[in-house]
C-alpha cells in the first residue's frame, strides 16, 4: 500500500504543479490581451477558473496525504497511548464520512446536474468543473485508509511540521 501511496502522491504533485503553471500562463494571457492588446481573450478567465478550482482541490489532497493539514496535536497527546490509538481511528473515520458525504456523494450529485449544462466561453459540459470534487475526494479517502492501517500496525506516519520538516 505504500507503494500505491507514493505513487499516488507524485502523480498528485505532478499535476497540480502543471496545474499551477498553466494557471500562471493563463493569467499572464489574459493581461497581455486585456491590457497590451485591449482585446481579452474570451476563455482564458473562465479555464483558469477550472483549474483553480481542480488545483485546490487535488492540492487539498496531496496535503491531507503528507498530514501537512492543521492539526490540534496537544489534545490527542494527553492520552494515554490506547486512547491515542482510538482517537486518530476516530478522526480519520470522521474525516472518511464527511469526505464521502460532501466530496463523494455531493459531487457525484452535482456533476450528474451539471453534465447538462455548457459552460458561457469554452462550451463544455460544467460537469467537467465538478468532476474534481469526487475524484479528490477518493484520493482522500485513500489517504484516510492508508492512515487508519498505519495507526493499527503502530507505524507512525509522516508529519509535516511547521517547519515544513517530516
Amino acid at each position: 500500500m505504500g507503494i500505491i501511496k507514493k505513487a499516488l502522491d507524485k502523480i498528485l504533485a505532478i499535476v497540480c504543479t502543471s496545474l499551477f503553471a498553466f494557471l500562471v500562463v493563463l493569467v499572464t494571457w489574459q493581461v497581455f490581451t486585456r491590457f497590451v492588446l485591449n482585446n481579452p481573450s474570451v476563455i482564458s478567465e473562465e479555464l483558469a477558473g477550472y483549474c483553480f478550482v481542480w488545483l485546490v482541490l487535488f492540492g487539498a489532497a496531496l496535503v491531507f496525504g503528507e498530514k501537512g493539514h492543521m492539526a490540534v496535536e496537544f489534545i490527542k497527546e494527553s492520552f494515554p497511548e490506547k486512547m491515542k490509538i482510538f482517537v486518530e481511528i476516530l478522526i480519520e473515520a470522521i474525516i472518511i464520512a464527511f469526505i464521502t458525504l460532501a466530496l463523494i456523494i455531493g459531487g457525484y450529485l452535482i456533476t450528474d446536474i451539471a453534465w447538462n449544462q455548457l459552460s458561457a466561453s469554452l462550451q463544455i459540459p460544467v460537469g467537467y468543473l465538478y468532476l474534481g470534487l469526487p475524484l479528490s475526494g477518493i484520493f482522500t479517502i485513500f489517504y484516510c485508509v492508508y492512515n487508519i492501517i498505519n495507526v493499527i500496525k503502530g507505524n507512525k506516519t509522516d508529519v509535516v511540521t511547521a517547519e515544513g520538516e517530516k
